[in-house]
């Protein structure tokens, strides 16, 4: 992807300096620390800046356009999604197939039955949304015998319930399914196929100048487990930098999970919302069937897709509207806990990632508003009648 003048591209330069603007206050008004923004259209880059600081403490470090961030739950939909996908399409497993098929641990009897592949991706199998299980558990085979154990919170198939349970049982399905490591089976099959050359799961120590910092300890996740949390020897204490932020995938999986772990940058996320835009080819080569790029972006569930989340009229807890509404209403999208998102607007060839460590030092909560603000902007700087979608 290359630059072109805003005009050829169909943007108003002004609304988006205005667009990168909202983001640039929020750096000022202390919601992140800093952040990145990559924006593309019939895949040219027209807006890619950096903002703030990818590193406040223990010393401070500037963002820069090709900071390495903490991509949190956008693992979802960047790794797993087309890791299932994939062999889906070479015919190794099935959207409908029961996970208790391929992960006998987990069982078919009762309500397991009806948790399929399809339902964990669209958040619809009735498991819980997150338990830490790293208070009592260490490793895959124990994660899924722990879960195989959990009470469901709905009969599947029934209600949506966003569940990170459910995406590092995916994880395990890849690995069983593929027999290779779930981070060195997306690495080949997905990262080096894109050139997505600063995505990865465990990044090592020397690339730590190059990533932005998450929280001070795991203060969040150390609130979340109440109780329970005293009595948990492994807290980590000092500004997480360079390792994933999430309790399940640092401490009981290693950093590599089908729900969270997964690090990279704006410009390789923005190459793979480039992937969806031309229905899952890449550079003339078939990646994504075409038929399982549409079958994921369509309604599955009551606002989502498989993996992906669909554009929801209803305002967040913030009262601000979901980044998706303010786009076409056929985008879709996905963000992250450490203040991450990616967006893709196929009726205006849109891709749209901001990238942000609202975490850091300590969480949050501006980016609920800013965000919608941020894509609503990008959106009103598209040149009416202007529509470059994917060919």
């Amino acid at each position: 992807m290359e630059h072109q003048p805003l005009t050829d591209q169909g943007f108003d330069a002004q609304r988006l300096d205005d667009a990168w603007g909202i983001v640039e206050e929020g750096v000022r008004q202390g919601a992140f620390g800093g952040a990145v923004a990559t924006v593309t259209r019939g895949g040219t880059i027209v807006l890619h800046r950096a903002t703030g600081w990818a590193v406040c403490e223990p010393s401070r470090i500037p963002m820069g356009e090709e900071t390495i961030f903490d991509l949190a739950s956008l693992t979802k939909v960047v790794a797993t999604l087309p890791a299932v996908l994939l062999l889906v399409g070479d015919g190794a497993l099935t959207l409908d197939d029961p996970v208790g098929r391929i992960l006998p641990e987990f069982g078919t009897g009762g309500w397991k039955g009806d948790a399929t592949i399809r339902r964990l991706l669209s958040h619809s199998a009735g498991l819980p949304a997150w338990l830490p299980l790293y208070l009592d558990q260490v490793g895959p085979e124990r994660y899924l015998t722990a879960i195989a154990q959990t009470q469901p919170v709905a009969r599947p198939g029934n209600q949506i319930v966003y569940s990170d349970l459910g995406f590092m049982l995916l994880g395990e399905v890849v690995r069983r399914v593929s027999g290779q490591d779930f981070a060195r089976f997306v690495a080949a099959e997905v990262f080096a196929q894109l050139g997505l050359r600063a995505t990865m799961f465990t990044p090592p120590a020397s690339l730590r100048v190059r990533i932005a910092a998450t929280e001070r300890g795991n203060q969040t996740e150390i609130g979340m487990c109440g109780e329970r949390a005293a009595s948990f020897p492994n807290w980590r204490r000092d500004v997480i930098w360079g390792e994933v932020n999430d309790g399940n995938s640092f401490y009981g999986l290693g950093g590599v999970a089908g729900h969270a772990g997964l690090f990279g940058t704006a410009t390789d996320l923005a190459r793979y919302g480039q992937l969806w835009l031309q229905n899952g080819v890449w550079d003339g080569r078939r990646v994504l069937t075409d038929a399982l790029v549409g079958e994921a972006t369509r309604k599955q569930a009551p606002g989502r897709g498989l993996g992906w989340r669909l554009p929801d009229p209803t305002p967040n807890d913030h009262g601000a509207a979901d980044p998706g509404s303010v786009l076409g209403p056929g985008a879709y999208g996905h963000t992250g806990f450490t203040g991450t998102s990616l967006w893709v607007d196929p009726a205006q060839g849109l891709v749209v990632v901001l990238l942000t460590n609202r975490l850091h030092p300590v969480a949050r909560p501006e980016i609920e508003v800013i965000r919608p603000a941020f894509h609503a902007a990008v959106a009103a700087a598209c040149d009416e009648g202007e529509h470059l979608g994917a060919s």
